[in-house]
């Protein structure tokens, strides 16, 4: 249960099944008793590890979402870059 490696209090395997046995139909309340975690913690969780289902049939979470919109801003910055390097050397 206890992940000190990054300084998390619990694993991302625990917190999964948490959220996994929440969309099996327990309850928030039963599972912050049971588990020792709070009501507040646990819904996080599942807003973090609930996937949402997009237009084409996938779905995705919204972890996923987030590290995708960051690799594509770096991505984004890259290009410009790459844009002002072939003016530069374009002059020449």
């Amino acid at each position: 249960m206890k992940n000190n490696k990054n300084g998390n209090r619990y694993s991302d395997d625990f917190r999964k099944m948490i959220v996994d046995l929440y969309h099996s139909g327990q309850k928030v309340k039963g599972l912050s008793s049971e588990y020792g975690v709070s009501d507040v913690t646990i819904y996080s969780w599942i807003k973090k590890f609930t996937p949402v289902e997009l237009d084409d049939g996938s779905s995705i979470t919204p972890d996923e979402y987030a590290k995708l919109q960051k690799q594509m801003r770096k991505l984004q910055e890259e290009n410009e870059i790459l844009k002002k390097a072939m003016a530069i050397f374009a002059k020449k």
